[in-house]
């Protein structure tokens, strides 16, 4: 599109917004009928720990949407001098999970217990045996029977249960509903109805009964919506909660808002079967799109949907880059006291680049990125540890090369329960966020990681805020019966290029040597836990 099309769509609303919730940073993308993005806006934040939980307030959820979005509305006004008035369609979406819980006048009970919370054990394992299948921790059924465990006094007074993105969709249009993909991310899904499980629901609601609540499981549930269907349209209470200048005009329609992972689908063109994708940022998840139910329950792995509905097997990691960036940060830090300040972006290339100089075994050095508990190795808690014998080659290239091995460490316990014990196959791999920021480096890993080869799109620096509003176009674009794959491959990524970096064989054994110590050591991080609380 050229500048004057595009002042015309902006114009005429033919434009569509899709604004991501990100455990740092809120994006909002603008794009055109031809899925380019035309404008972005951002807001950096940040959880905090607020008595041992792990939250955000909702002045930190409101302010940081508002600044985003004016963020946009000013990048629209440089390059096109024009006013956002109007889109064709919105789309939200969050950080998949947690707890966000309401009393009937809309009052949040508790304050917002986000993914990163490891406090729900005792639900997760009760819940994981009644029904049968496996409850993460930070799904919000587990946090939900946890607070009645914990006979916690907010629950009788439960009128709606949702996600930060169902929360926000639901206080811009009043709807309380929820895309199918992370719908799953709260309770089990049925992919043949594409609705809760009703079974494990009634069973859910034999505990509520017996604990003498009043509530019911599906009166407090958003309703499940697959990609594509009307989920509402902003309110002109809700447009003028989005945009504070009150330039936002009501009655735009929004698509159903998704979770983190059905958005890095979507953005990875990731949604058919056999296909894979990998997110890795502040937390890290694989989404293994399956072709058949696997064999065994197994408590590492997720079971959730895309927003199409079909089975996805995930793979999800509490840790990635925290810890590597607090090394960076770091760095840069010294940078600035030596007199000689680094630009962040150039320092991040560097030190990445560098470790691929490192020894094939790291030279003996290890690390567990730990900032928070790590269900698939057990973990409760995390204490982010570096470690090295008095013999081991200790210099920058081995030190960054063990850095980014261990991002991915916990991620390859979880994949090769997939594809070495239930034969799961992968046809293509795709990889997005910012571990992927300097090209080849985090790609060549993964590579190894993943014993296939991985894929980086052009796109894939948009992330889950072009995914979502790829979701948001799909609602009034898609032709009749036309599926979100077909709609995905035919047209939006029908010309999409990307680079492909093939597994190499160095890379495997040294990322495999890696992992005998990263597997070996577990107890130290484990005694770390126990002894420094």
């Amino acid at each position: 599109m050229d500048t004057a099309a595009i002042k015309e769509a902006i114009r005429r609303g033919r434009t569509y917004l899709g604004m991501e919730l990100g455990s740092t940073r809120i994006k909002a993308v603008l794009i055109g009928e031809d899925f380019t993005p035309l404008a972005s806006g951002s807001h950096e934040w940040e959880n905090r720990l607020q008595d041992n939980i792990w939250t955000y307030t909702l002045e930190d959820i409101w302010g940081g949407i508002q600044d985003c979005y004016q963020r946009l509305v000013q990048d629209v006004a440089e390059k096109y001098e024009e006013k956002l008035e109007t889109f064709g369609a919105i789309g939200f979406s969050a950080m998949m999970h947690g707890y966000m819980v309401f009393n009937k006048d809309g009052e949040l009970l508790v304050p917002f217990r986000t993914w990163r919370n490891t406090i729900t054990g005792e639900a997760s394992e009760k819940l994981t045996e009644l029904f049968q299948y496996n409850i993460p921790q930070r799904w919000s059924i587990a946090h939900l029977y946890q607070a009645m465990l914990n006979k916690e006094p907010h629950v009788s007074e439960i009128d709606y249960m949702t996600t930060l993105e169902g929360y926000v969709h639901w206080k811009l249009t009043g709807e309380r509903v929820l895309g199918v993909g992370d719908c799953a991310g709260m309770f089990p899904i049925d992919t043949k109805t594409h609705n809760y499980n009703e079974k494990m629901a009634d069973q859910f609601d034999e505990l509520v009964e017996k604990d003498g609540y009043a509530f019911r499981f599906h009166d407090i549930m958003p309703k499940v919506l697959l990609a594509g269907e009307a989920a509402g349209h902003l309110t002109e209470e809700g447009a003028k909660l989005l945009d504070v200048t009150g330039t936002l005009k009501p009655g735009i329609p929004l698509c159903p808002p998704e979770g983190d992972a059905g958005t890095g689908m979507v953005a990875t063109n990731s949604v058919a079967k056999r296909t894979c994708n990998v997110s890795a940022g502040t937390s890290i998840f694989a989404m293994v799109v399956l072709e058949k139910e696997l064999k065994n329950l197994h408590r590492e792995i997720d079971m959730v949907t895309t927003p199409s509905g079909n089975l996805v097997a995930m793979v999800h990691c509490n840790n990635c880059t925290s810890d590597l960036n607090a090394w960076v940060n770091l760095f840069a830090e010294y940078s600035e006291a030596m007199g000689a300040p680094v630009d962040k972006t150039r320092l991040y290339e560097t030190l990445y680049k560098k470790a691929l100089e490192g020894d094939n075994d790291c030279g003996g050095l290890l690390s567990y990125n730990y900032f928070s508990g790590e269900p698939i190795t057990h973990m409760e808690e995390g204490r982010p540890l570096f470690v090295r014998m008095p013999d081991s080659h200790f210099n920058l290239a081995n030190f960054m090369r063990t850095h980014l091995y261990t991002a991915l460490g916990a991620l390859k316990i979880g994949m090769d329960i997939l594809q070495k014990e239930e034969n799961v196959k992968l046809d293509t791999v795709l990889g997005h966020g910012g571990l992927f920021k300097t090209e080849g480096v985090g790609q060549r890993m993964m590579a190894a990681a993943m014993d296939a080869p991985v894929t980086v799109m052009e796109t894939a620096g948009e992330g889950g805020a072009w995914g979502i509003a790829l979701l948001a176009s799909y609602l009034v674009l898609k032709n009749e019966g036309e599926s979100l794959e077909d709609y995905l491959d035919n047209r939006v990524f029908a010309l999409a290029k990307g680079i492909t970096l093939d597994v190499q064989a160095d890379d495997k054994k040294s990322f495999e040597t890696f992992m005998e110590s990263y597997r070996k050591g577990l107890g130290i991080e484990e005694k770390a836990v126990e002894l420094f609380r």
